[in-house]
């Protein structure tokens, strides 16, 4: 089909960015994180096929910034949420689903023994940070420094670049550690003795732990008298059905879930020992009430609903083979498109197969915001949305053969870019990083006779 342009998208584009902060509800999704030559709205999806406002059609490949891992409109996690919104989506009192899911939920994460739902990850993530204070009676929150992103709230966006209206007093509560560098643990615990309440990293960002890793930073906290946190946002339910501690066999005071455990629809989740998520219940006495997780729409049924209706999709067909397999062929592939093209120096790709992403560097092998650009735009000219390879269960041999040749065609302009310079290439202004401190300063307008 022959690309259709951009006008309707470019409407939407100028009056979101009037009538929205950032032209977008998350930033991973701004303008400022593609090119110009991008779709700037998508109107539906399905399997793992989406189209823009204009009617042009893509392979893709964020997923939902890893959300959706069945595929777009999936027909059986429709079908639970139509049931249940027909009997309504939010009451006075809890509502019978909320039981039934936290039930199913646990059934799945057997080594946790309560649960909370919320609407997004950093509920969760901020919930577990608190109970940590309130368990610990401590301030100090130790979080993993290689990891990009735990929560919107104070305590973790106060320690990036994009701190504006953070208190430094919040700030300075948060230290980091290094992934897979027990020493750098036994720093801040050698800094800060017996003041750290929690610990909290991913399991893995792709690389696994090394020399017990997890199993000894959980030992140390314990140690100290801190508790060990794992956000399994991203690798639950997509490196393993039973996350990411049943792959490394660690068992964590509290886990955080979210994103892909009902394929795109707004549920989180944080567990826990029972020990600790009482301080949020009604019967605890012995330590003060933790406001926890109270949200209006945090039992919503339908949200549950396509949860629940997820995780049944999980425990009877083979989601996670799948997306090892899909993943697997796209990377190779990818890989060999790189050597065709001689670019293999400058385009990588890593990860785990079904969470992968790739990495782009200049003619100096330094990493590149103007060639990671260029690669994006000219993947979106032959039908494919890759900011990073993140399959689900919806690509077909079919879909990952097509996006390997639009790869391919994509390195044949970059390898050029190396060559004659990216501004030759580019259209627009390249991407920038979501952390930084301040937007560039728009160019003055050019006067007119």
């Amino acid at each position: 089909m022959a690309h259709r342009g951009f006008e309707k998208s470019n409407v939407l584009r100028a009056k979101g960015q009037r009538l929205i902060p950032g032209g977008a509800h998350t930033y991973a999704k701004g303008d400022d994180q593609y090119p110009l030559l991008a779709p700037g709205h998508i109107v539906r999806g399905k399997g793992c096929r989406a189209w823009d406002a204009d009617g042009n059609e893509y392979i893709e490949y964020g997923m939902g910034n890893r959300a959706v891992t069945l595929g777009h409109a999936y027909e059986p996690v429709l079908a639970a949420v139509r049931a249940e919104i027909e009997n309504g989506v939010n009451f006075t009192r809890p509502a019978a689903i909320e039981v039934a899911a936290a039930e199913k939920f646990l059934s799945m994460i057997p080594n946790a023994e309560m649960v909370k739902f919320s609407k997004d990850g950093s509920d969760a993530t901020s919930g577990a940070v608190k109970i940590a204070r309130a368990y610990t009676g401590r301030d100090i929150i130790a979080i993993c420094g290689d990891h990009p992103f735990f929560a919107v709230d104070d305590w973790f966006i106060g320690t990036t670049p994009i701190n504006g209206g953070v208190p430094q007093a919040v700030t300075e509560l948060t230290v980091k550690f290094k992934y897979n560098d027990i020493e750098s643990v036994k720093a801040l615990l050698t800094k800060y003795p017996k003041q750290i309440a929690g610990f909290i990293l991913e399991p893995t960002r792709g690389n696994d732990p090394k020399d017990n890793f997890l199993h000894e930073l959980k030992r140390l906290a314990h140690e100290d008298g801190a508790l060990f946190i794992l956000d399994e946002m991203i690798s639950g339910f997509r490196l393993h059905k039973y996350g990411a501690q049943h792959m490394y066999d660690i068992d964590p005071d509290l886990s955080t879930w979210g994103k892909a455990i009902a394929n795109g629809f707004s549920v989180s989740a944080l567990a826990g020992k029972r020990e600790y998520m009482r301080l949020g219940d009604l019967e605890q006495w012995d330590k003060p009430r933790v406001f926890l997780m109270s949200t209006t729409h945090g039992g919503e049924t339908h949200g549950l609903a396509a949860m629940m209706a997820t995780m049944d999709v999980y425990k009877n067909e083979p989601v996670i083979e799948h997306m090892i397999r899909a993943g697997k062929r796209l990377m190779t592939g990818i890989e060999q498109a790189a050597r065709a093209n001689g670019v293999q120096d400058h385009i990588s790709v890593m990860g785990m197969p079904s969470n992968a992403v790739f990495g782009t560097t200049d003619p100096d092998k330094k990493p590149s915001q103007d060639y990671r650009c260029i690669l994006l735009q000219e993947l979106i000219k032959r039908g494919v949305i890759a900011p990073s390879i993140v399959v689900s269960y919806a690509h077909k041999d079919a879909d990952i053969d097509q996006t390997i040749e639009a790869f391919d065609g994509a390195m044949e302009v970059y390898a050029r870019a190396l060559s004659d310079g990216p501004e030759k290439f580019l259209v627009g202004p390249p991407s920038e990083m979501v952390y930084r401190a301040y937007n560039k300063k728009p160019a003055q307008a050019k006067e007119t006779a």
